[in-house]
């Protein structure tokens, strides 16, 4: 989808998920409704593709993890809105097993939705200290394929992320952990876990321009609610509409709209807890 544009300007690419907080946050910018925003060219596509994209340097715009910022800040700058930071919204890690607990995962087949993505960086932190027999055989699948695989028995336990937060009881699984909990409860900030990135050679005035974009297109999501309500359900992969509405409510918040020095030191406890734990390079190049 190409949002309109009367000039030669070229076209931004953009890719973000087929979630609910995303379409409903881009809605406006993706259909032209942002006044003076630049043109955008969007694709959808899941975060273990977006995540690589970014390595790649590839994709002007990108939501991507905030566990890979160390790897593509180099080409990339995160942008100060846009993305998923909150409270009350961590990843859960699911079995089909009622009363099943960190221990029980030892030596087991764990599905994720991306080995580089903030599920999974909270995911191994957190096992660090609860499961030290240590889980055994990690598979990536896409967010909505973990739920039925762990359901079906094709892998023990699931990392999920998104919407699982209120459909998995659907699926008769049991939750062990809940990766936010874990994250406030030692840490005391709101949990990172989608950011969006902007590519550097972009040039200032274009970067502002995006930023500018995303703000405007977030409040119009905010002011009028509707507008944007058949797009996220199009999208939304036959998701009940009272399940996309939670899904909003929780992942689009203030941070949303701006990160502020809140979002920022975050963002910053992760990637240096992270490095000091020698899961992820150590990085200084976090825009404020």
């Amino acid at each position: 989808m190409t949002s309109p544009t009367t000039g030669a300007e070229r076209p931004l690419g953009i890719t973000y998920s087929p979630c609910p907080n995303d379409t409903f946050v881009f809605h406006a910018w993706a259909h032209g409704r942002v006044a003076g925003a630049p043109p955008v060219d969007v694709t959808f596509a899941d975060i273990d593709i977006t995540n690589a994209m970014a390595e790649r340097g590839e994709g002007d715009i990108l939501k991507v993890s905030y566990a890979v910022l160390p790897y593509v800040l180099d080409r990339y700058t995160l942008l100060p809105c846009g993305g998923a930071l909150g409270r009350g919204c961590g990843p859960l890690v699911l079995t089909r097993t009622e009363g099943a607990g960190p221990l029980d995962l030892t030596g087991r087949t764990v599905a994720v939705p991306s080995v580089k993505s903030t599920a999974y960086l909270l995911f191994r932190l957190w096992a660090a200290a609860q499961v030290p027999g240590g889980v055994g055989e990690v598979v990536v699948l896409p967010f909505h394929e973990i739920m039925p695989a762990v359901r079906d028995g094709k892998v023990d336990a699931g990392l999920v992320i998104h919407e699982a937060r209120f459909t998995y009881r659907g699926y008769g699984l049991h939750k062990v952990a809940d990766m936010g909990e874990f994250w406030e409860g030692t840490t005391g900030h709101p949990i990172p876990l989608g950011a969006i990135i902007a590519k550097r050679s972009l040039g200032e005035e274009r970067l502002r321009a995006v930023t500018d974009a995303i703000r405007a297109s977030v409040r119009q999501a905010w002011d009028d609610p509707a507008a944007s309500r058949a797009y996220v359900l199009a999208h939304a992969q036959e998701m009940d509409p009272a399940v996309a509405d939670a899904h909003i409510g929780l992942y689009v918040n203030d941070f949303t709209a701006d990160l502020g020095e809140a979002g920022h030191a975050a963002v910053r406890e992760l990637l240096t807890r992270a490095a000091g734990e020698g899961l992820l390079p150590a990085t200084t190049a976090l825009d404020s």
